[in-house]
């Protein structure tokens, strides 16, 4: 098998990348490393995964490239079994300070993804990196109790999460959620009109290891990342915001599931469920009883758009990949814990400069 990872050198596609290349597959690895600029990490960090690509896997072929140029992603295409696409604007603050970056990487470099793949002799599978913002704000019509230190679905039909057949329409989404589903609905018309295998994750939160979380991006890693050296975090909300976080390694396993599985097209909400949920405050719970450290917390206005409960209904991914978690929070959190903790000369830099603009993070 040969795969093209684009966004490879981020988190969710380095992963990838590793866990073919360890499968002894051949891997092209194209990414524009462009994170030290659009994430504000520092140059190290952004190359980290690269660097580790680069040097531990032979069969890793390194290109630097730009999804926004179609030519490139067409010859790095070529010959192709899979493609997962990872590559993406990823953080909904900067697609509303910036729309025009945000529309060109997410919805004109999926297009020429699937251009790559459709006009490729192989017809290679294709995997998606769908988002839960493609619903937008029409989760937040969902009733919901408040807790002691969390929200809940008030409506029992949701007590599983959110199924794939949840509206869509008529609501707010951010340039971001806009430009995901834009994306999302044309890997979707892709498998129809063009009969290419086509798996569409909706991802809720993923996190793990070598995951440089920031303050728009990466809520699980910014906030170990800032308990660990000790800076402040600011809440947007009240923290009791909940999510269903799902660790890295049991994602790149739903993905492989589809790969190798007969189904030929299927949108899948991908997330912990609702056994794997936390909130902002239970997050800092746990990281308080790994680390014996909490961050000192002040607390802001809520952020556009932002969903105060989602959980993802697995079932799906369940019942046709016969796939499913494996990872507890309580694990994963202490895996990433210790990542960051033996690699912290990567963030001291990112995080003096943020004490210094008194700057911290959020979901």
């Amino acid at each position: 098998m040969r795969l093209l990872i684009t966004g490879g050198a981020g988190f969710i596609g380095s992963h990838a990348a590793e866990y073919y290349a360890e499968k002894g597959r051949e891997v092209i690895v194209f990414d524009n490393l462009s994170r030290a600029e659009t994430l504000g990490i520092d140059q190290k960090a952004a190359l980290y995964n690269w660097n580790r690509l680069k040097n531990n896997y032979r069969n890793v072929k390194l290109i630097k490239g730009d999804v926004r140029e179609f030519e490139k992603v067409k010859e790095a295409a070529r010959d192709t079994d899979a493609i997962i696409h990872a590559a993406a604007q990823v953080a909904v603050t900067t697609s509303v300070k910036d729309p025009n970056t945000d529309l060109e990487v997410n919805i004109l470099g999926t297009f020429n993804v699937l251009e790559a793949a459709r006009k490729s002799k192989t017809s290679p599978t294709i995997i998606f990196c769908s988002t839960n913002k493609v619903y937008g704000t029409n989760v937040n019509k969902i009733p919901v109790k408040e807790g002691e230190k969390r929200y809940h679905y008030a409506d029992e039909k949701y007590m599983d999460g959110i199924a794939e057949e949840f509206p869509i329409d008529l609501c707010e989404h951010t340039p971001y959620g806009c430009s995901k589903l834009a994306a999302d609905l044309y890997a979707q018309d892709y498998a129809h009109t063009y009969s290419l295998k086509t798996g569409v994750f909706r991802m809720s939160c993923i996190y793990g290891e070598r995951q440089f979380g920031v303050e728009n991006q990466g809520w699980v890693a910014w906030f170990t990342i800032a308990t660990l050296l000790n800076n402040p975090i600011t809440i947007y909300g009240d923290g009791k915001q909940v999510r269903d976080i799902l660790h890295i390694s049991d994602l790149i396993g739903a993905y492989d599931a589809f790969i190798n599985s007969n189904s030929k097209h299927e949108v899948f909400n991908i997330g912990g469920g609702p056994t794997n949920t936390l909130s902002l405050l239970e997050l800092l719970d746990l990281l308080e009883e790994l680390t014996d450290k909490r961050p000192s917390v002040r607390l802001d206005r809520w952020r556009p758009s932002d969903q105060k409960v989602y959980v993802s209904d697995i079932g799906k991914a369940q019942k046709k990949l016969g796939w499913t978690p494996t990872i507890s929070p309580e694990l994963g959190v202490k895996k990433l814990v210790n990542w960051v903790s033996e690699n912290k000369h990567l963030f001291t830099k990112q995080h003096r400069v943020l004490r210094k603009h008194k700057k911290c993070a959020s979901l």
